[in-house]
């Protein structure tokens, strides 16, 4: 590995460590919003159709079909949001309706 691959993963370790031990200065964090999201993966996974997902997560079922069938991709304000419901769908649906349905 060359030294300065080396240098740029210990860094991005202690950052880690520093945010995980509360030191870091959190107007220096970065958040990385990937460029493709699979947005058919992330319904089917919650086992949704396209309908009772726009309806749930406040797409329109239009734009929902552009982006799986036509693979266009979201913007990134969406990709953000997408990857929010991806990894804890529960906790959009809290913020959305607060506890109860």
């Amino acid at each position: 590995m060359a030294k300065s691959a080396f240098d740029d993963i210990m860094a991005g370790i202690q950052d880690m460590a520093d945010i995980l031990n509360g030191i870091a200065d959190p107007s220096t964090y970065r958040v990385h919003v990937p460029e493709r999201i699979d947005v058919r993966g992330i319904r089917k996974n919650l086992g949704l159709s396209q309908a009772e997902f726009a309806a749930r997560f406040g797409f329109s079922v239009h734009t929902l079909r552009k982006w799986e069938q036509e693979g266009r991709q979201p913007e990134g304000p969406a990709r953000a949001y997408l990857k929010v419901i991806e990894r804890d769908p529960e906790a959009v649906r809290k913020a959305l309706w607060g506890s109860a349905e």
